[in-house]
């Protein structure tokens, strides 16, 4: 069984290996000065302009049952935020868009975090990276595109 810090270094990992995703957090990022809290998703993804364009994740949820062989099975639930500069000249939310399926092609590619994880044994749940919502807002005094993407893992003990 790998422990929750093996799975989330693996979790980021993934993500991290997207092309042009931008700056990867393993946690939940905050600062009180707009400056330093900038620095923390402002990048120049390769061929573009300086923009925000980051990620960060959390732990949401933790499920621990007995399966019927008498081992314990844990589902982890992830979610991922992610932000990128809206700019409607550039068509942002198609590249938006791109990344994020990028992402879950990863995912879908190996479902087992290079091992680290089962692949998902439960005939009634979700498989692979769930976009649970989509809609511009404001973050680091920009107008950003964000994401809300869900990802389960498992894993017994």
């Amino acid at each position: 069984m790998s422990t929750l810090a093996e799975i989330r270094a693996a979790v980021v990992a993934q993500m991290t290996g997207v092309p042009g995703i931008g700056i990867v957090h393993d946690r939940e990022r905050y600062t009180r000065e707009e400056g330093k809290f900038r620095e923390l998703f402002v990048c120049t993804p390769e061929g573009e302009d300086k923009q925000v364009r980051g990620w960060w994740l959390r732990r949401t949820a933790t499920q621990e049952s007995t399966v019927s062989t008498g081992t314990v099975m844990v589902v982890h639930t992830w979610q991922w935020r992610g932000y990128m500069t809206f700019n409607d000249a550039d068509e942002s939310e198609l590249r938006f868009d791109e990344l994020i399926e990028a992402y879950r092609a990863v995912v879908r590619a190996d479902p087992t975090l290079d091992g680290v994880c089962e692949a998902n044994s439960v005939e009634d749940g979700e498989d692979g990276v769930q976009v649970i919502d989509a809609a511009p807002v404001m973050f680091c005094g920009v107008l950003c595109h964000s994401a809300l993407l869900q990802l389960k893992t498992w894993s017994y003990l």
